[in-house]
């Protein structure tokens, strides 16, 4: 079919705005990859630029002095992403499933309460209290993992009215009425049905998991949880040190400390945000293919 005139002009607006768009969101973290790479004293003279005058890798030259606990940070922030993501959908997935059901008892009471949840909590303080009191969570790997685990209700209102909606429930009754049991409906239909909500949260939990410093600083101490440190809670724990350093440096008589305390938070925002940025592109065709799936599989 020949393409018309008015088609090529809407083709090209449209390819034209967003290549506008992707520069808007992509000039952001190429100027914070830059500014890591800049010299700290004319970064604080002159600001941030795309093209400085001077630059360094003093930054750099700081973080690796701390290599190999970064290396182990990074080893461990793998390990929390994978298992916190694959626990996360699993239950959010499972009880999405089960509120989806008009016909399972109590299930009015469960999606209230799962609703009460999105406008109240008890706060951080008794969050803190029955995590450490009752599931002694406090220096142990399952800090990083369960309170970012139990429940996020808006991703299982998500998934549940995918599941009313997107799914034919003629196609669930006939796979009953086949003999199969809710476990096989669940794995072998709404699963499979299901791969573009699943891979929506699935990377949004994990962004989440290795984004979170918060569990780190609120569940491990440096005594007993050092070993359990990610890669955002020692970036954060080295920024932290730097500022100590440059406070304390009038009180060090003789010494003079001389520290990238301005570019060194671009490098360590550079090296918490790369691995991410490397690794979604070759994420991101199962992403948007999962996003146009079908509702019936061939």
């Amino acid at each position: 079919m020949m393409k018309t005139r008015e088609y090529k002009i809407t083709q090209f607006i449209s390819h034209f705005v967003l290549i506008i768009a992707s520069l808007v969101v992509l000039l952001p973290f190429l100027l914070l990859i830059v500014a890591s790479f800049t010299d700290d004293v004319w970064a604080t003279a002159n600001g941030f630029s795309f093209f400085p005058a001077k630059w360094s890798l003093d930054a750099y030259s700081y973080i690796w002095m701390q290599r190999s606990m970064i290396g182990q940070a990074y080893l461990m922030t793998i390990l929390v992403t994978f298992v916190g993501t694959a626990l996360s959908l699993i239950i959010t997935t499972l009880l999405a499933y089960a509120t989806s059901r008009d016909d399972m008892p109590v299930m009015k009471i469960i999606n209230f309460m799962i609703i009460f949840t999105m406008l109240f909590n008890g706060g951080l303080v008794a969050t803190y209290y029955s995590y450490v009191n009752f599931l002694h969570i406090r220096n142990t790997f399952w800090a990083l993992v369960m309170p970012g685990l139990m429940m996020n209700a808006f991703n299982i209102i998500l998934i549940r009215n995918y599941f009313r909606n997107s799914i034919p429930a003629s196609l669930l009754e006939a796979a009953r009425l086949d003999g199969a049991g809710e476990f096989l409906v669940f794995g072998r239909i709404v699963m499979p049905l299901s791969k573009p909500i699943v891979a929506t949260i699935g990377l949004m939990t994990g962004l989440s998991y290795w984004n979170d410093w918060q569990n780190g600083l609120y569940y491990l101490t440096p005594r007993g949880g050092s070993k359990y440190y990610t890669i955002q809670v020692i970036l954060n724990n080295i920024n932290e040190n730097i500022q100590t350093l440059l406070q304390n440096a009038n009180f060090l008589p003789g010494m003079t400390i001389k520290l990238p305390s301005t570019t060194i938070r671009m490098a360590i925002a550079t090296v918490g945000i790369l691995p991410i940025m490397i690794i979604y592109p070759f994420f991101q065709k199962y992403f948007v293919k999962g996003i146009t799936l079908g509702g019936v599989k061939e």
